[in-house]
């Protein structure tokens, strides 16, 4: 029960739309922000992490309609640790790597009852100014008069199929708790290439977090999808 309002499990988003640009970033300032958690970063290569910049319109869904707006790290599994940048590419490629939603702004009150309550994800209130709609995907977040980010993302080339249909762990941290939630994403009409991604950042604090990582910088790889399913299970901390 969320404000008032029963939800029913797993959560279910029947229309989404999504872009996002992946970047490479140095180890050390990836591993101060998210140690607290006591998961461990994943590296695609020596000394480098992955961070991930994505910006969701949740278009028809159980928490309603809202935008969100994630930083997040690419992870070990929980139950592993240390190794290798070779057995970390073998778990990726194998899906066994997590995604750490380390920020997660959002324009709804529902939402962010629900996220924090129910997955200990770290959503706050912010304002957004969103276009998904065009060639280009363009997004800004700001919190408190001050802009977290604005990023761009320019057309890429389709890809064969239904893209990254995919059964992801999601973890969260949340006062004091780490918690991981099973997440499957069913998306369509995806579009990626190598770097394509405009990014600018603000005077917000997390800014300072994304400046800290050496960002702006050029994107690994950039991506937008259109059609956009997913579905949320329970969260079970860790």
């Amino acid at each position: 029960m969320i404000s008032g309002t029963p939800i029913e499990m797993p959560v279910r988003i029947r229309t989404a739309t999504a872009f996002m640009a992946m970047y490479s970033v140095p180890a050390a300032p990836a591993r101060a922000l998210i140690d607290h958690t006591g998961l461990e970063l994943l590296h695609h290569r020596p000394g480098r992490g992955i961070c991930i910049l994505v910006f969701v319109d949740y278009v028809d869904g159980d928490l309603g309609p809202y935008n969100e707006f994630g930083v997040c790290f690419l992870v070990r599994d929980h139950r592993r640790r240390g190794g290798t940048v070779l057995q970390d590419l073998r778990e990726l490629a194998r899906g066994g790597a997590g995604a750490l939603i380390h920020q997660l702004p959002v324009d709804g009150e529902f939402t962010l009852a629900a996220g924090r309550g129910i997955w200990g994800f770290p959503k706050i209130l912010a304002d957004f100014d969103a276009d998904h709609a065009g060639a280009v995907k363009r997004a800004s977040v700001s919190r408190d008069g001050q802009l977290i980010a604005e990023l761009s993302v320019r057309p890429g080339l389709a890809v064969p199929g239904r893209g990254a249909a995919a059964s992801v762990t999601a973890y969260s941290h949340l006062d004091g708790i780490t918690r991981r939630t099973g997440w499957a994403m069913n998306p369509a009409g995806v579009r990626s290439r190598v770097g394509g991604a405009t990014l600018r950042l603000g005077t917000h604090p997390i800014a300072g977090e994304l400046r800290a990582l050496g960002l702006p910088r050029r994107a690994l790889l950039t991506s937008s999808i259109p059609r956009l399913q997913m579905t949320f299970g329970d969260a079970e901390p860790i």
